[in-house]
């Protein structure tokens, strides 16, 4: 057993990310271990067996394998930046629920056999919801950023980069620029940390914060 927890993950992957991120503002560190999807690791499809990721494994023995449980396990252990003051869970369910669904069917329309422009409409319809929020505060829940942020971020990120000239010509001012602080924060290019897919016996890949 790993004396850190250890966090099966994808880098790619918007739910693996938004953990990545709350794990590394918190200031836990994890050992890093990337998953490639055509050949997931044994060990994780046995601490998870729907063996999706992200999939964290604590020193206990415990296991979290819901992203926004990831996160909200580490922000609990600390929360330098008071992001559970954010945690809008009713915004979130939106986003893993009714946009998720449009989202896929836009990005995958073959997969799915669906509309592309009935759903990305859909998805637009939800996205103009958080520029409504955005009125007022630089991000959903108030002027820093917070769980809700975080939660959110990399789902809008993968909607705009489906079609980035479209996405661009939307009456979404303040939700580009939102994105834009975001994926270009040092939070996010910490988060993107290029790793080989794990295999037993690699040297341990550690992610945590600067400092």
């Amino acid at each position: 057993m790993s004396a850190l927890p250890v966090l099966y993950s994808f880098r790619r992957c918007p739910y693996a990310m938004r953990a990545r991120m709350a794990l590394l503002v918190s200031g836990v560190a994890v050992e890093l271990r990337e998953v490639a999807l055509s050949s997931k690791p044994a060990e994780m499809i046995a601490a998870s067996p729907k063996a999706a990721v992200p999939v964290l494994v604590l020193p206990t023995g415990g296991v979290i394998d819901e992203s926004i449980d990831i996160m909200r396990w580490a922000l609990a252990q600390n929360d330098p930046e008071n992001w559970l003051v954010g945690d809008d869970a009713a915004l979130i369910a939106t986003n893993d629920g009714a946009f998720k669904h449009h989202l896929d069917r836009y990005k995958y329309p073959d997969r799915h056999d669906t509309d592309t422009i009935e759903h990305r409409d859909a998805g637009i319809a939800i996205l103009l919801d958080l520029e409504a929020r955005l009125v007022t505060h630089a991000n959903l829940c108030g002027d820093a950023r917070t769980l809700a942020d975080i939660a959110i971020m990399p789902f809008v990120r993968q909607f705009a980069a489906v079609d980035p000239a479209w996405f661009a010509a939307q009456p979404l001012p303040r939700l580009q620029t939102w994105l834009t602080s975001h994926t270009i924060s040092a939070l996010f290019d910490q988060a993107m940390l290029r790793t080989k897919p794990w295999v037993p016996g690699d040297v341990p890949v550690i992610l945590r914060a600067p400092g």
